[in-house]
């Protein structure tokens, strides 16, 4: 991947966000062509986007961030026309709130790969410290807002679709759940005194507390003393008063999100004292970004070692936790908060090792939380045949009528609901179909194949997901406008621009269904001082040294079509 440098993408200001969006053809057209209106609303929108949104107070180089003007609601009709009178005739059917990739990161874990940042820039961000800070601000901005602005509804629930850890290791899920259902955070491993890149003076990397001029700092970044004591301190997430759900992401899966947990090497010295900089070749290396960048599996036959020269304090708690104890963790009595036991996963899932269910949102209302992390490891995902089978029975189960796979209409006396399918990956990024090692005869389905099953079931109404940490609202139309649907995909937490969504479904009883997708920050300020260590202070500068990261891509915030939004849909037909 060629480095990114922010400053060169960024043309000022909202004005900058927008042009950079241009390249991405559709969402240009959608900006220039959407209808945009103020639909009204009937519960405050204080605290979402349609008040106000971060903007840079800088039209260029290194920017603090302030309230902007708010994005506006845009009225999507691509498959179903809008009726003039649906405001006065809405009911409102489920409120959810979307969490995604939130990568709790132990940001001095000895098996992280820093060094290839200027190739890939996930590898290394400036303001990774800062993640639970961020997620409990986030916590505390649901909390606040309660209830979806355009429906009144109360949140029925919270999902957190996917990459809710970093790098799979047992600490990072306790953070992750703490934050979640409540509790305190300490987030720091190893040592007491911080270990990783950011404190030894490599200018590759920001020091934030030393006088060296890195890269960073040569973009404006501050120098900012005594920043680890406060970034490391112990704070307390107040925990959602939402139910809430948890979907698996290829990072709560895999060696960075990319390699398989067997990988020669790397997956020893994660509890290890040697930190991984590298494997002791060039070749090696050059392999390595080659599969971080593509999924290449052949590095998983060189005959290789790491680089030994870093030595840190081991931790036991990088311990890197498997599927099942993903699963398992989510039954913890601390990990309850406000329910469900088990946050969506089941009996069933820890007696098959499976990662995939169905819940109830609202009454009429069903999500699915899919599983398309693949177990042979690499980036990108794909639906398994034995869970393919299962999505397909749990909606015929939902449905009084649909369609088999050679198109013959088939009737029920099922009773119907409306379907929110949830994943973490898109249709675009399930590619993968590599078998999974401990299930060699489950073949593989990808995300073309799953838009076109799921296209025979007319209650699909949604599929929500997350993964390329983007903002981007995709209609996958039929010839019958009834066997249509919505993705919805949204960025993530960690990178620019640090966003939520409020996903609000409803009947407008005049034949069409209307989605309200309404984007949220979190709670903190859009400015601390730099000094602040309060929880607040700490989540606001983790928003700004993202949006001001070198490597960042301002394309993520989406073009207006992709933020808040109104779409609409014809509504399902028994």
């Amino acid at each position: 991947m060629t480095r990114i440098n922010r400053r060169t993408l960024l043309l000022g200001g909202v004005a900058g966000l927008g042009s950079a969006t241009l390249a991405r053809g559709s969402a240009a057209a959608l900006d220039r062509a959407a209808t945009t209106t103020a639909r009204r609303t009937v519960a405050p929108i204080a605290g979402t986007t349609l008040q106000q949104a971060a903007t840079p107070v800088k039209a260029s180089g290194y920017s603090r961030l302030t309230a902007g003007p708010a994005y506006p609601l845009v009225v999507r009709t691509e498959l179903c026309p809008a009726q003039a009178t649906r405001d006065d005739t809405r009911t409102a059917l489920a409120s959810i709130v979307q969490f995604t990739d939130l990568h709790m990161v132990d940001a001095q874990s000895p098996v992280r790969f820093e060094w290839l940042h200027g190739y890939t820039g996930s590898a290394f961000r400036p303001q990774e410290a800062l993640g639970t800070q961020g997620a409990a601000q986030l916590v505390r901005r649901v909390n606040q807002v309660q209830r979806g602005p355009f429906g009144g509804r109360r949140f029925d629930c919270v999902v957190s679709t996917g990459d809710n850890t970093d790098n799979h290791e047992q600490i990072e899920l306790d953070w992750f759940l703490a934050a979640m259902s409540g509790g305190s955070i300490t987030p720091n491993t190893g040592a007491t005194a911080w270990e990783g890149v950011q404190t030894g003076g490599d200018t590759y990397y920001y020091n934030p507390e030393l006088p060296v001029v890195d890269d960073y700092k040569k973009a404006g970044f501050p120098q900012v003393g005594g920043f680890f004591a406060r970034a490391t301190a112990t704070h307390t997430s107040p925990g959602l008063n939402t139910p809430w759900f948890s979907v698996f992401g290829n990072h709560d899966d895999s060696i960075e999100g990319t390699l398989p947990s067997n990988f020669p090497v790397l997956s020893q010295m994660y509890t290890g004292n040697i930190k991984f900089t590298g494997f002791a070749d060039p070749i090696s290396n050059t392999a390595l970004r080659a599969a971080l960048q593509t999924g290449d599996r052949s590095i998983l036959n060189l005959s290789v070692s790491a680089t030994n020269k870093w030595i840190v304090t081991p931790d036991s708690r990088r311990r890197p936790f498997t599927p099942l104890e993903f699963v398992q963790a989510h039954f913890r009595s601390g990990a309850t908060g406000p329910g469900p036991v088990g946050h969506g996963f089941t009996q069933q899932n820890l007696a098959d090792d499976t990662g995939y269910y169905a819940f109830s949102i609202a009454p009429g209302v069903t999500g699915i939380a899919m599983d398309s992390t693949n177990r042979a490891g690499f980036t990108e995902g794909s639906i398994g045949d034995a869970q393919w089978r299962w999505i397909q029975r749990r909606l015929a189960q939902g449905s009084s009528l649909y369609y088999d796979a050679s198109g013959a209409a088939v009737r029920t006396s099922a009773t119907d609901e409306l379907f929110v399918l949830f994943s973490h990956h898109t249709s675009g990024s399930m590619n993968n179909l590599l078998l999974d090692p401990a299930l060699p005869l489950d073949t593989r389905h990808s995300g073309s194949e799953l838009v076109t099953m799921l296209q025979r079931f007319p209650n699909v109404v949604a599929w929500v997901n997350g993964h390329t940490h983007r903002n981007q609202i995709t209609p996958h139309g039929h010839a019958d406008p009834a066997r249509s649907f919505w993705e919805i995909n949204t960025a993530s937490h960690i990178d620019y621009p640090h966003h939520a969504r409020i996903i609000e479904v409803s009947d407008n009883r005049d034949g069409t269904v209307s989605l309200f997708t309404t984007l949220l920050e979190s709670a903190a300020p859009y400015q601390a001082s730099y000094s602040d260590g309060s929880q607040a202070g700490l989540a606001s500068v983790y928003r700004e040294w993202a949006y001001n990261d070198i490597e960042g891509d301002p394309s993520q915030l989406g073009a207006a079509g992709d933020r808040n939004t109104e779409l609409l849909l014809a509504r399902p037909r028994g």
